[in-house]
């Protein structure tokens, strides 16, 4: 016997036209994580960029910092349904750290401290679609949304955006990462509902 009337749908949930579909807004930013938060040292924090060809340009906190600053402000989706609109972020743009880097990769696989790793076109992180943020809504990013540095690629959904990033790799052949090789889509477009393998 059924506890709910005919066409129940339960409480409404507030959307937008800049909500994609099957989402819907939330003013919180909840916290999702593949496994426990990494404390990062800033003394001992790096990023780098490995080409095709094995060559490796890295930069330390100080000089991630030193370089030119972006401020995007952009819209969020959680495959887990959620989108918060209107977000305040700042870092630095890949587009950035790409000026010297020489490549003819197509594809970027991106691990973070803690093991966690990602893979997407690398077109996606070009034309001023992708930073590496390290502040949020002014403050410094946390460690439980990825602080001190993690990947923002807002229009995939956000399990691309590798918190607590360390490295990319760029190939020349796309390479599955944690969450794609357990069922969920290569791509994540949030606007074709690209959920999991198949969508």
């Amino acid at each position: 016997m059924s506890i709910f009337s005919p066409g129940f749908q339960g409480r409404p949930r507030p959307r937008s036209d800049r909500t994609p579909p099957g989402q819907y807004l939330t003013d919180d930013f909840p916290v999702l994580s593949a496994g426990p938060t990494p404390r990062i040292d800033l003394n001992r924090w790096q990023f780098s960029i490995t080409n095709e060809l094995g060559r490796q340009y890295t930069w330390s906190w100080p000089q991630f910092m030193s370089l030119p600053q972006a401020k995007p402000r952009v819209d969020i989706h959680c495959v887990t349904r959620w989108s918060k609109l209107d977000t305040d972020w700042q870092g630095v743009a890949f587009d950035t750290l790409l000026e010297n880097v020489e490549t003819q990769a197509e594809f970027a696989y991106v691990t973070s401290y803690g093991g966690y790793t990602t893979n997407l076109p690398l077109e996606d992180l070009l034309d001023g679609r992708a930073w590496i943020v390290h502040t949020y809504g002014g403050q410094d990013l946390h460690p439980e949304h990825g602080g001190p540095a993690r990947l923002l690629i807002p229009h995939l959904y956000l399990w691309k955006s590798a918190k607590w990033v360390k490295s990319i790799q760029l190939l020349d052949q796309d390479e599955p990462g944690f969450w794609e090789t357990a069922g969920y889509h290569s791509y994540g477009d949030p606007w074709r509902e690209q959920r999991y393998q198949g969508d």
